[in-house]
């Protein structure tokens, strides 16, 4: 994996991200990759806050994985900052590869470096794979989640 990069995203970049969440089941039915503009707008809102990473994986040029760290700063826990891992997805062709682990460990340190002292992520009820996924990483399912739509 030498030849992997973990940068900032671009927008450049939103086609690509784009489709990669598009690409399962759960995806196909909320993403629109047809229509990009709310996806542009989106990523500005990103861009400018400095609470939040949005990185790809860049294989010579190429994007083949992505995700978003989001920093919480809050009082309990004693003040304690945390991290929460959204949206990370690997291109088809790299699944297996050991990506979406380099990805989370990426995830992980960058948490650390910006001195969280938890870091979170939500996986869908249906997603088994990529629970074991986040198992084997270390993760432990301790939280009920509870979501609504507005």
């Amino acid at each position: 994996m030498n030849d992997l990069e973990i940068r900032p995203a671009t927008p450049e970049d939103i086609p690509a991200i784009v489709a990669m969440l598009a690409d399962d089941p759960l995806g196909a039915q909320r993403e629109s990759p047809d229509d990009l503009a709310p996806y542009r707008a989106a990523f500005d809102r990103l861009a400018s806050d400095p609470h939040q990473r949005l990185v790809v994986a860049d294989r010579g040029g190429q994007v083949v994985g992505t995700l978003q760290l989001t920093v919480i700063p809050g009082l309990s826990r004693r003040g304690a900052s945390r991290s929460i891992i959204e949206g990370v997805r690997v291109e088809k062709t790299e699944r297996g590869s050991g990506l979406g682990t380099i990805l989370i460990e990426w995830a992980i340190a960058e948490s650390e470096r910006l001195g969280c002292q938890l870091v979170q992520l939500t996986s869908d009820a249906t997603r088994i794979d990529a629970h074991r996924f986040y198992e084997r990483l270390g993760f432990e399912a301790s939280h009920v989640g509870f979501k609504k739509p507005l």
